[in-house]
């Protein structure tokens, strides 16, 4: 798992059976539940790292889609809906993209 040594297992299973239904994702709740929203910058930031799949210093659209997929292989793809949402609630400077800064804002939302 990607997040081994960040996030406990558990944590990280009962957030994803949370939001296994189609468009049941809700980033608040889920960052609560697998613990994400109570880490320190520097974990945030090797979170971060890891969604950036394509290492460019920003989360995109297509990244967010495949957002729990980080968490796990199995995890679905999130909705168009879904996606555009958390790009929206993430995006507070209208770029298109999640840098780093506003990943650790969304986090502690």
């Amino acid at each position: 798992m990607a997040f081994a040594g960040i996030l406990n297992d558990a944590d990280v299973k009962a957030a994803l059976d949370s939001c296994s239904a189609a468009d049941s994702f809700n980033y608040k709740s889920f960052f609560q539940k697998c613990g994400l929203a109570a880490k320190s910058p520097d974990d945030l930031k090797k979170a971060f790292a890891i969604i950036d799949q394509d290492n460019s210093g920003f989360i995109e659209e297509e990244e967010l889609k495949l957002f729990l997929q980080n968490f796990s292989a199995s995890a679905r793809a999130l909705s168009d809906k879904e996606t555009k949402a958390f790009l929206a609630a993430g995006d507070s400077d209208g770029d298109g993209k999640i840098g780093v800064e506003e990943f650790a804002a969304l986090m502690k939302a």
